[in-house]
């Protein structure tokens, strides 16, 4: 291993996933899937496992009958990194995302009605209303910050409106959920709690007057429906929708505009011709994609994954963002370079299994629309910033700017 190698390794050898690593991740997972597909890591605090970076392993990761959500098998070391995520009352609670069949069967078909292509596409007005509106509140020109002011507020708009979240508590639903997947931030618990106390209260309230909204519909299949909802799984749905639901979407976006950006030519094409909108998401989705890696995954028996023993009980994840960009996925082509016009566009970046994305039709919808419109309604949009002094999000599975200073005129 050369000096630059030993940059992305912390003690023992271990691939050392800091703040450090994620600002400069592309880079450093693509040294990892030179060196092989898997390797030890240490994450949040000192808790270590495994990083699958290569795509084939990735995918035999995802749905490995040995690789479930279930945590009990490495309690341990999660209470000791201080690991609350998954914890009832604390964390998100009980959700789809980390339970396994039935339970997670169970639970994915409650929510997958809200999700489905034509319900989605039926928000497609709203959404686009919602994208001109925010462009019509910026000054004619100057400089803004467009997480601030597009890239944040659209998503958090859309699924609040799709949740029924009152509108007096959709600023503090969007600053805590953002905390809440930033699990080194000294404010991640008292986000999460606090969260959590947000979305009893509104579930609450969903109970006295039901209005026709998802929230609603949870409290119904909670109380209504042979009680297959339990009140914690009741609250953990609706933490998972709040904080998986828009901010995924947020830092889609957010990497979207600035590889734009810093990619000029890319952005002319893609502004002359709109048609190549739709393939040109699933190549920000594969170039930059927002959920770097995967929920965590626990070995339940001993297991070879890429010609390495991992012992029972060990966490794993599996890079997305990485797999995306394996060499073979794309033959010849540049795997690091964006091309809009990409035909084949493969990727991870929803998952892949039984846990694959249900918000996958409307991150996809949202994305299309916002970007046509900022670029249908701006001219002369550049970074106000150079591009090695912007801040990356920390820590967590997230991967996006946490602001995006631009220059631009409306037109």
């Amino acid at each position: 291993m050369d000096q630059q190698d030993h940059t992305d390794h912390g003690s023992g050898g271990r691939v050392l996933l800091d703040a450090a690593f994620k600002a400069d991740a592309p880079a450093r997972y693509a040294r990892l899937r030179a060196l092989g597909p898997i390797h030890p890591a240490e994450f949040h605090r000192g808790l270590r496992g495994w990083v699958v970076v290569g795509h084939d392993l990735a995918r035999e990761a995802l749905t490995h009958p040995a690789l479930l959500k279930d945590s009990q098998y490495s309690e341990e070391a999660l209470a000791a990194a201080g690991f609350v995520l998954h914890r009832s009352g604390v964390g998100l609670g009980a959700h789809m995302l980390e339970a396994d069949p039935p339970e997670h069967t169970r639970l994915r078909r409650l929510v997958s009605s809200a999700f489905t292509p034509g319900r989605t596409a039926r928000l497609a007005p709203r959404i686009e209303q919602i994208a001109h509106a925010l462009i019509d509140a910026m000054p004619a020109s100057g400089e803004q910050d467009l997480v601030a002011t597009f890239t944040s507020p659209l998503p958090v708009t859309v699924i609040a409106e799709l949740l029924g979240v009152p509108q007096e508590d959709r600023e503090n639903f969007r600053i805590w959920s953002n905390l809440a997947m930033q699990v080194a931030d000294p404010g991640h618990h008292t986000a999460l709690t606090d969260l959590h106390a947000l979305l009893t209260g509104i579930l609450r309230d969903k109970r006295r007057s039901p209005q026709d909204d998802l929230l609603s519909a949870l409290v119904s299949a909670r109380d209504e429906d042979d009680g297959r909802l339990s009140e914690d799984e009741l609250i953990g749905t609706a933490m998972l929708l709040v904080v998986a639901g828009h901010e995924t979407t947020v830092n889609l976006l957010g990497n979207a505009v600035l590889a734009l950006l810093r990619d000029t030519g890319q952005l002319h094409l893609l502004r002359a011709r709109s048609d190549l909108l739709p393939g040109a998401v699933e190549e920000f989705l594969r170039h930059d994609t927002s959920v770097e890696r995967s929920t965590n995954r626990y070995a339940v028996e001993d297991v070879e994954l890429g010609g390495v023993s991992i012992p029972r009980g060990s966490l794993v994840v599996v890079a997305l963002g990485s797999a995306s960009h394996d060499g073979p996925l794309l033959g010849d082509a540049d795997p690091a370079a964006l091309d809009v016009t990409r035909s084949h566009a493969r990727h991870l970046a929803f998952g892949h299994g039984i846990h694959y994305c249900l918000g996958a039709p409307l991150a996809r919808l949202e994305a299309q629309i916002a970007l046509r419109v900022l670029l249908a309604r701006t001219a002369e949009l550049e970074l106000a910033v150079p591009v090695d002094t912007l801040s990356w999000i920390p820590s967590g599975i997230m991967r996006g700017v946490q602001s995006l200073p631009v220059r631009y005129r409306v037109v």
